[in-house]
């Protein structure tokens, strides 16, 4: 058998290769956008890709099947409850994908959405049962899919409680095989590991020893985890048609907004043009932060320090939906900077009371700490406050875990007008440790 895990490190979405050497035949389970990477290993392999599984319509990333249908003519098969919009072949419960000595078990799956399918590996060469099962967005390492981004949160729940016993009914030592590691949005818990058995999350997955599946709802279905930015555009684009090959990124000497600055945020801080947003392409979750912060139909204009490194950034837009850019540049007029705040610094300035302290992580993070009076906006809506924040006039500084979020939430906020710093280097942490006060609601045993 011929299998090839994929992950997208700044996503955390995972596809396969899975072929058989005698007939030279594979699939292409879940592909991305990019699917330079699947054709190049086919090649790599000797094999040739006949069909496209999908396990579901995906809501955080644009999927490369209609890339590979229309450029090379490879079908795709997906669970008739998707209600695709494109040319497909409908997988129905307990049909088997068969290439040679190697075939793909369909096993419906719902809960995450409606026709998620997983698909159990059979490499008849070994044994008649499966050796390995990819669970798309059911079952993670260390967790289990989120139930709200298709259907009613308590719905979709208790559909994808009955879907993982189906999946508990494999052996111990089938290898287990994610659709997402962690960075998704797809689950709160997930462990970075690439894969697992279905003996390892029975014993240790917390969302598989809820026992009941009232309790396992109320531990799912409350899910508090920001949506994937764009989710219901992403879908539609995956739905259907099917969309080509992208066009070419070109280099442009107008600048023109809005402007993604994807340089580090202290090059950034050290001079940029007027306007410009700063989401540092170096982190990983780029993608995913500049999809918060960017507006669904805005096509942006990358500035980057070289040419690979705007390909790449426009490489992760498209995977999250921004499929129109107006090019790059590379040397612009850098008329404005950005000073970061330090902690020490921070605690002077609070106590001349001489700024308000925007906190840009999540509200549920709060719980373990946060400076007393400051203001809880989540990096992803502080372009929405931007105009509130300029006519208090008063001098902002932002603050999140690490400095990374408030780096992004600060170059929103300047390209609105507000007086903004981040800081930069630390965090909340930071600020207690220099004993810096916080209050919040701590956790037991935290």
């Amino acid at each position: 058998m011929i299998f090839r895990q994929f992950v997208d490190d700044d996503l955390g979405c995972a596809s396969y290769l899975v072929g058989d050497e005698e007939t030279q035949e594979a699939v292409v389970v879940d592909p991305a956008y990019a699917i330079e990477q699947y054709l190049a290993a086919a090649e790599q392999e000797g094999v040739q890709i006949v069909r496209t599984l999908e396990t579901h319509t995906h809501a955080d990333h644009v999927s490369g099947h209609g890339r590979l249908a229309l450029a090379h003519g490879i079908p795709v098969a997906i669970h008739p409850a998707a209600e695709a919009g494109y040319e497909h072949d409908p997988l129905e419960d307990g049909q088997e994908m068969v290439l040679g000595n190697i075939a793909l078990r369909v096993i419906h799956t719902p809960g995450h959405r409606p026709e998620h399918c997983c698909f159990a590996v059979i490499d008849r060469t070994r044994a008649e049962e499966p050796w390995l099962v990819l669970t798309g967005d059911s079952l993670f390492v260390g967790d289990a899919a989120r139930p709200d981004l298709a259907v009613e949160a308590v719905d979709g729940a208790r559909e994808l409680y009955a879907s993982l016993q189906r999946l508990l009914e494999l052996t111990d030592g089938v290898e287990v095989f994610p659709g997402h590691v962690a960075g998704s949005l797809c689950g709160a818990s997930m462990s970075s590991k690439a894969s697992t058995t279905i003996g390892f999350e029975r014993r240790f997955n917390p969302m598989l020893e809820t026992g009941s599946e009232d309790e396992f709802v109320s531990a799912s279905a409350l899910t508090r985890s920001p949506r994937p930015p764009n989710l219901e555009r992403i879908v539609e684009l995956n739905r259907g048609p099917f969309l080509g090959a992208p066009d070419a990124l070109e280099e442009r000497d107008a600048l023109e907004p809005p402007i993604l600055d994807v340089r580090p945020a202290e090059v950034f801080g050290a001079g940029h043009v007027t306007g410009a947003i700063n989401v540092p392409l170096a982190r990983k979750g780029f993608a995913t932060r500049a999809a918060f912060v960017l507006l669904e139909d805005e096509r942006p204009l990358i500035q980057a320090t070289s040419r690979e490194q705007a390909e790449d950034a426009g490489r992760r837009l498209r995977a999250v939906g921004f499929l129109e850019m107006r090019g790059y540049v590379l040397h612009a007029a850098e008329t404005e900077t950005l000073d970061a705040v330090e902690v020490d610094e921070l605690e002077r300035l609070l106590a001349e009371n001489a700024v308000e302290v925007i906190d840009v992580r999540e509200l549920h993070e709060r719980d373990d700490g946060f400076i007393p009076g400051s203001r809880n906006i989540p990096y992803r809506l502080v372009r929405e406050y931007g105009a509130e924040l300029k006519s208090d006039g008063r001098p902002v500084v932002t603050i999140c875990e690490s400095g990374a979020r408030a780096a992004v939430a600060a170059s929103v906020l300047a390209a609105s007008g507000v007086d903004a710093r981040p800081v930069l280097h630390g965090g909340i942490r930071a600020w207690e440790a220099r004993g810096g006060s916080t209050v919040g609601f701590r956790r037991c045993g935290t």
